[in-house]
């Protein structure tokens, strides 16, 4: 099967079993290398929360690499990564605090649109926690290709949105 370049967003603001956030984003890390050739990894970014604000502050990253399945495959993957690494979507707050949450920004060129899945992400052109790092992968890894213009100009209209590189 041929394999499709994806881009998943990573983030997480709540320890999970003696793992810190960072630490669950380098497990994290590691679990998606398995089904996710030549996984690239931006730096980890740290960020107010955006949308329900009574929560500590995330820690964000995104990874970028070859994915040979389809769109809902890499979901059903992702949603496994995040409830081994302590995510209950049924206990949650929504946009709350969560030890893993994985989005999916973009897979190639695809558009889905189903109730639980749309591909490229909605909030992807409003968040300054995905685009920044996502645009570092991008510009370091000259394999990829986006349309990096297009979203740096997202990014210029963000600056309100703080966002401090940790690592």
């Amino acid at each position: 099967m041929e394999s499709t370049i994806v881009v998943l967003g990573l983030g997480s603001n709540r320890s999970f079993q003696n793992q810190t956030p960072c630490q669950l984003l380098e497990s994290a890390c590691h679990l998606l290398s398995q089904k996710i050739m030549d996984l690239k990894a931006s730096s980890l970014y740290r960020t107010a929360p955006l949308y329900y604000q009574n929560q500590e502050d995330f820690f964000n990253m995104v990874v970028a690499g070859r994915f040979a399945g389809s769109p809902r495959e890499l979901l059903t993957f992702t949603q496994q990564v995040e409830a081994q690494l302590g995510r209950d979507r049924s206990r949650e707050i929504f946009k709350g605090p969560r030890s893993l949450d994985i989005d999916i920004e973009l897979f190639g060129s695809q558009r889905v649109e189903d109730p639980d899945l749309i591909i490229p992400h909605p909030g992807l052109t409003e968040r300054a926690f995905v685009l920044v790092p996502m645009l570092e992968v991008f510009f370091q890894n000259a394999d990829l290709s986006i349309n990096k213009s297009f979203y740096s100009e997202c990014l210029e209209s963000l600056s309100h949105q703080e966002i401090v590189k940790v690592q």
